[in-house]
């Protein structure tokens, strides 16, 4: 075999192979007598048939089989002699491939960037400074109560926090527009459901009561035929019913897993969870800045091989989120290509960190991880076990714990800027640097 390496991009390489015909033929020949062994043909007794006859209906499927592997075979051969590392498996070319010729193929591949990462000084990171008080507590709870609350039809005021179930229809300068109305719409009043000031418009009215109010769609609304126009909107409330809050009792706090035999303690519990949301909700914030930021210093070139099967990744997840019931293949690939580019630009970019600053996961973190998930179900120690007895699953807590270290070891370089955020400003900061 001869092989000869040749760089056509950043990251793409052509990779020449030549394989002796002597060596094609010979394997060949070996799997025709093979299959000339078992092979049935009228005419002919079981491994009686003529070599003649066996090369004349098998030769070409034989030969294209044999080349194939042989392709890959020496493929493999040739970029460990050449010393690359291929990001994914490459596209393949035969030059030549008849009986008596030397085999010649390209490889056409592409292999990890060469990162060269940026000043760490020069990223900028805003982490929420939050405490969490009594009212944000009261907030939560009445939250989860609201989440479990009846309705009933009242004859007063609408008010916030009421549900209303309205007819509307929109004009804009007298025109219905498309997407504008709706019958017996439910509505959560101060729920922020609604652009700025459709629902301050409803507060206060009966049901009954039909009457209209004039609102501005925002500048940065999604459609943008109508973003920043002014428009009325015919309102008909037919129903407004109050929510009917269930008592904080025992059974009450077991709807949420809590064991309690008092609000005290219930309140104890509500908090500990909120305090162990913000905790995440800070650290997506924190290491979404960080991520932002090494994406603004470095110029990473993404492989395509790596970028299709994040793709290929992202359709499965949102089928599976939508239940499931088409192939994933028929989602269009250009949704999610943005996403799935940062998400391989990321990888290598930490990949470069952890290598540059020989990281390793932590045992001690890895098992305070473990035991940090463990501690929010009802059986922590066999959720631990689990961990322990799954390599797999182990393995994804030791890669969330050196992408830890990666985002510490940034921190420690980066300007960091503490912001006073109140509970809910933080946990929506954090949510929004998900995915």
């Amino acid at each position: 075999m001869q092989a000869s390496l040749e760089t056509t991009s950043n990251i793409e390489r052509r990779l020449t192979v030549s394989v002796p015909a002597q060596e094609i033929d010979q394997a060949v020949q070996a799997k025709l007598q093979e299959t000339a062994r078992t092979v049935k043909m009228n005419g002919f007794r079981p491994g009686k048939v003529p070599m003649r006859e066996v090369k004349r209906r098998f030769g070409a499927s034989v030969r294209q089989e044999i080349v194939g592997e042989a392709m890959r075979d020496n493929y493999v051969k040739a970029i460990q002699e050449q010393d690359v590392n291929p990001a994914g498996w490459p596209r393949f070319e035969p030059k030549t491939m008849e009986e008596g010729k030397d085999l010649e193929f390209v490889a056409i591949f592409e292999v990890l960037p060469e990162i060269e990462l940026g000043d760490f000084s020069k990223i900028s990171v805003e982490k929420p400074n939050t405490e969490i008080g009594e009212k944000d507590v009261d907030n939560m709870i009445d939250n989860l109560r609201r989440q479990q609350a009846t309705m009933k039809s009242v004859k007063r005021k609408s008010k916030n926090k009421d549900v209303v179930l309205i007819d509307f229809k929109g004009f804009i300068d007298g025109e219905e527009f498309e997407g504008g109305a709706a019958e017996n719409h439910k509505l959560t009043l101060g729920s922020g459901q609604m652009i700025p000031g459709f629902e301050k418009g409803i507060v206060g009215g009966k049901a009954g009561e039909e009457f209209e109010i004039e609102v501005t769609f925002p500048e940065d609304y999604q459609n943008e035929e109508l973003a920043g126009k002014p428009a009325k909107f015919e309102i008909k409330i037919n129903d407004v019913q109050e929510p009917q809050l269930p008592e904080l009792d025992t059974e009450f706090f077991k709807k949420f897993g809590i064991e309690a035999e008092d609000e005290e303690t219930f309140r104890a519990e509500v908090k500990k969870n909120m305090e162990r949301e913000l905790k995440q909700a800070i650290s997506n914030k924190v290491k979404n800045d960080v991520v932002e930021g090494l994406l603004e210093s470095t110029e990473v070139d993404v492989p395509a091989a790596l970028a299709d099967q994040e793709i290929d990744r992202l359709r499965q997840d949102a089928v599976q989120r939508f239940g499931g019931q088409v192939d994933f293949q028929q989602l269009p690939k250009e949704i999610f290509e943005e996403q799935a580019k940062r998400r391989v630009k990321t990888g290598l970019l930490f990949q470069e960190v952890v290598k540059k600053n020989d990281l390793k996961a932590d045992d001690a973190k890895v098992d305070a991880k473990i035991q940090e998930i463990a501690s929010t179900y009802e059986q922590p120690e066999e959720v631990v076990a689990h961990f322990q007895n799954s390599p797999e699953q182990k393995q994804q807590i030791e890669s969330a714990v050196l992408e830890d270290a990666v985002v510490d070891l940034i921190l420690e370089q980066a300007k960091v800027k503490e912001k006073k955020m109140k509970y809910e400003e933080a946990i929506q900061a954090g949510q929004q640097q998900q995915g």
